[in-house]
């Protein structure tokens, strides 16, 4: 493969907002697995948001970006499966199996399609440092004849019509807006978009659990994110499982586990190291003194999606909600960035002796 984009590529990410700015590009956000598709004839490669590869999961959509890509590009996008008329993440998730036999069953049974959005390369010009604007040209003129498996993302410039997506989407199991700047070069790996998603949600990294107080299984899951300094901070936990979903999880989870002693983020010299500013699990909570905070430490090398309603400082304010595990997110890519900025307001307009009628 010899190409003007080669790989490995992170690709540009986006930074969550409270709402759609005005003066940008609009698109749906796509609840699926980001990729970049390199083709260079008829060699393809799928590579995940991290750069690992994904090409031996989806044969099915190898053979179809082949057959309808350009014969030289570089494509970013989002494979999704589709079940009926929404999106089916479980089902995605389920792709990712080691079995090459039940690689091929799936690709049978649950086809993934590629969403295209971007374009880093084609023949053999790259466009890293073209406005997005162009990009965006270039990208509905190269692939004009697209086919399934093969999609292009409708996109506005109308701030309103924008907004009727974000309502209107949801029911087909899309999670929001992306905002793009127009005059945009492509910056990988950097937060240079906006997304608004319908729910809060953060990738955190399972660093830990608490038993429930029946007995040996999960109780609560320990969350960590990696501040600027790239220590990894506790920023609260995730709970309410139904009792035979804690069993399952100790069972999934004990070839995790780690010594008190072992080299972790917030056990024994790690944690002496960071200092005072360090936020840890296990202190006394003068709110819950008798509570038992003793933890079992796991190795930091999962990442979970959770939903939380908003942030207190630097950590959760409330117990966050269990969503799905991240098996295409990296642990050290779990950082404060991702976080969505509070939405602003006047605390004079509430804190006031004269209300005003609404």
């Amino acid at each position: 493969m010899d190409l003007p984009v080669m790989p490995p590529v992170k690709p540009m990410l986006a930074k969550a907002v409270a709402r759609i700015p005005p003066g940008m590009h609009y698109e749906a956000k796509w609840d699926g697995f980001r990729a970049l598709v390199f083709r260079d004839g008829d060699e393809v490669e799928i590579h995940s948001r991290t750069t690992k590869p994904l090409t031996r999961y989806f044969p099915e959509l190898v053979d179809g970006l082949r057959a309808t890509l350009p014969r030289r590009c570089v494509v970013d996008g989002e494979i999704i499966v589709a079940r009926g008329e929404r999106l089916d993440f479980d089902a995605l998730l389920e792709r990712i199996h080691p079995a090459a036999s039940r690689v091929r069953t799936l690709a049978a049974t649950t086809p993934a399609g590629f969403v295209a959005f971007d374009a880093l390369a084609l023949g053999e010009d790259a466009l890293l440092a073209a406005p997005f604007h162009e990009r965006r040209a270039a990208l509905l003129a190269a692939l004009r004849d697209g086919r399934p498996p093969l999609f292009v993302t409708p996109a506005t410039r109308d701030l309103d019509v924008a907004k009727e997506w974000y309502d209107a989407y949801e029911g087909a199991g899309l999670d929001g807006v992306v905002a793009k700047p127009l005059d945009l070069p492509y910056r990988p790996g950097e937060r240079a978009m906006v997304k608004v998603k319908h729910e809060r949600t953060a990738d955190c990294v399972l660093a830990g659990l608490r038993r429930h107080a029946s007995g040996d299984v999960v109780g609560s899951l320990l969350l960590g994110l990696h501040d600027d300094t790239g220590r990894l901070q506790h920023v609260g936990v995730c709970a309410s499982f139904t009792m035979r979903r804690r069993r399952e999880l100790m069972t999934e989870l004990r070839p995790l586990f780690l010594d008190l002693a072992a080299d972790h983020p917030w056990t024994g010299g790690a944690r002496e190291a960071a200092g005072e500013d360090a936020r840890v699990p296990g202190g006394p909570s003068r709110w819950n003194a008798g509570k038992d905070q003793s933890w079992q430490p796991l190795r930091p090398e999962r990442v979970v999606e959770v939903a939380y309603d908003h942030m207190q400082g630097d950590r959760f304010r409330h117990t966050a909600r269990f969503r799905r595990w991240r098996p295409d997110r990296e642990p050290r890519d779990c950082t404060y960035a991702q976080l969505e900025e509070p939405v602003g307001f006047d605390l004079g307009d509430v804190l006031t002796d004269r209300p005003p009628d609404r």
